[in-house]
């Protein structure tokens, strides 16, 4: 398992939130398989087996915890990471108004995140943010590749939605948002 370890925390860190669950999260999976390391060793593809343990151990805890791995955004990407994703939407213009937009964009970007589900937010990070293929994610969320695709349409169709809503001035305010 040492070679699939790394991949393993980053997709136990975009599921938690925190680096101290996505820890933990790892341990509890290692520790879990440990005993079962013959198995391990018949398994042809690993990577996506492992995340797909790793992913059921994942909402085995949120169900005993209730919705606690409901994380913004910010949280989620480190302070240099999302601005370097923030700045990979925005056009190659550095103008005042885009330097503006993008500021107000980051968070409209967070608060609307946190209004999806938490499947909903795992499949638009795990793809759009992490760069996941759809077939990787069908394997190891156990839905059919089809299933991915539409949901992720979906998805993006709703943040599309959101935050444009978010973004959009309030007529007669002049204010930005709600």
């Amino acid at each position: 398992m040492q070679p699939h370890l790394e991949v393993m925390y980053r997709f136990a860190y975009r599921l938690a939130g925190q680096q101290q669950d996505a820890e933990d999260l790892v341990q509890d999976v290692v520790v879990k398989l440990y005993p079962r390391l013959e198995e391990l060793e018949s398994v042809e593809q690993l990577r996506p087996w492992l995340n797909r343990v790793l992913y059921r151990q994942f909402i085995d805890q949120v169900r005993r915890k209730g919705r606690q791995g409901d994380r913004p955004l910010s949280e989620l990407i480190d302070g240099e990471s999302h601005a370097d994703w923030l700045d990979s939407l925005e056009s190659d213009e550095q103008g005042p108004e885009s330097l503006l937009e993008q500021e107000r964009l980051g968070p409209a970007l967070d608060r609307v995140l946190e209004t999806l589900d938490p499947d909903q937010r795992t499949l638009v990070l795990l793809h759009d943010v992490d760069g996941w293929r759809q077939e990787d994610i069908a394997e190891v969320l156990e839905i059919p590749l089809g299933t991915v695709k539409s949901r992720l349409h979906r998805c993006r169709a709703t943040l599309r939605k959101k935050l444009q809503r978010e973004l959009e001035p309030i007529p007669g305010s002049g204010r930005v948002g709600e």
